[in-house]
């Protein structure tokens, strides 16, 4: 049996793939942003250990959540599964960062951060990172034309490079990144052509799986399947680059690897 936490898990993907890992027998620890999120995670999971409780659009909020998460730990995986979609407008966070950046990418480097390392890290992506622009000199669309569409893709190229990043710097964590797909939750919309039933998969699988091909680091899955990436995701100047950004906004360095 593992012990897995996923964030974003009171509806949605994040909540298909807590019940699945429930399913088989695995500890499973929800997140939700707010108390009322929470009851209704309760309630759709009830065998869930606990849920954790924090706004990833506030940086005071994600380092309590890391605290609240470290109260119960250690973890053996952690999905950071939490996410949100384009807007048509630029929104910022009581930060005054943008808000699809701010959730989408710089909450999973601070929680990555702020946890004690587990055995198992997955960041959710998508396949819309390929068109993702890894220029980190205007993260907060101050002086671009906002694009909601392109933040969006920024941010799940981010997350793969993430979890390469993290691959490279921490050896002793297998660090993936997954593609659920285009499915039909609330941010896929009911037109959504990929099967929904998958779309929690193949997180669900690199977190606890024993199958050797789950057993890799510094991946992008779709369907259980490695795929190609962006190429820039590889790029390890632009990694640590990300990462020097993310430590400067939140005043968290990433620390050394457990096994260093």
């Amino acid at each position: 049996m593992s012990k897995v936490l996923i964030t974003g898990s009171s509806d949605g993907l994040g909540l298909m793939a807590a019940q699945r890992l429930l399913s088989a027998g695995h500890e499973v620890v929800l997140h939700a942003r707010n108390q009322q999120r929470a009851r209704d995670a309760r309630t759709a999971a009830p065998k869930a250990h606990d849920v954790v409780v924090g706004d990833l659009a506030s940086i005071q909020e994600t380092r309590e959540l890391a605290d609240q998460v470290n109260r119960l730990g250690p973890f053996d995986a952690v999905i950071h599964n939490a996410g949100v979609g384009d807007r048509e407008r630029r929104i910022e966070t009581v930060d005054g960062l943008e808000h699809i950046f701010a959730i989408n990418a710089l909450a999973p480097y601070l929680l990555t951060a702020l946890i004690n390392q587990p055995k198992r890290l997955v960041y959710l992506s998508s396949g819309l990172h390929r068109g993702g622009d890894p220029d980190l000199t205007d993260l907060q669309w101050k002086r671009r034309r906002w694009n909601g569409f392109q933040s969006y893709s920024d941010s799940k190229l981010f997350d793969v490079m993430l979890a390469f990043a993290m691959a490279r710097r921490w050896p002793a964590v297998r660090s993936n990144a997954v593609d659920p797909g285009w499915v039909a939750t609330k941010m896929g919309g009911r037109g959504a052509p990929d099967d929904l039933g998958r779309g929690s998969e193949t997180q669900a699988w690199l977190a606890v799986s024993e199958d050797p091909a789950a057993l890799v680091s510094g991946a992008y899955f779709y369907h259980k399947k490695q795929q190609h990436t962006n190429p820039a995701a590889h790029d390890v100047t632009i990694q640590d680059e990300l990462l020097a950004a993310c430590e400067q906004l939140t005043g968290t360095p990433m620390p050394a690897s457990n096994a260093e």
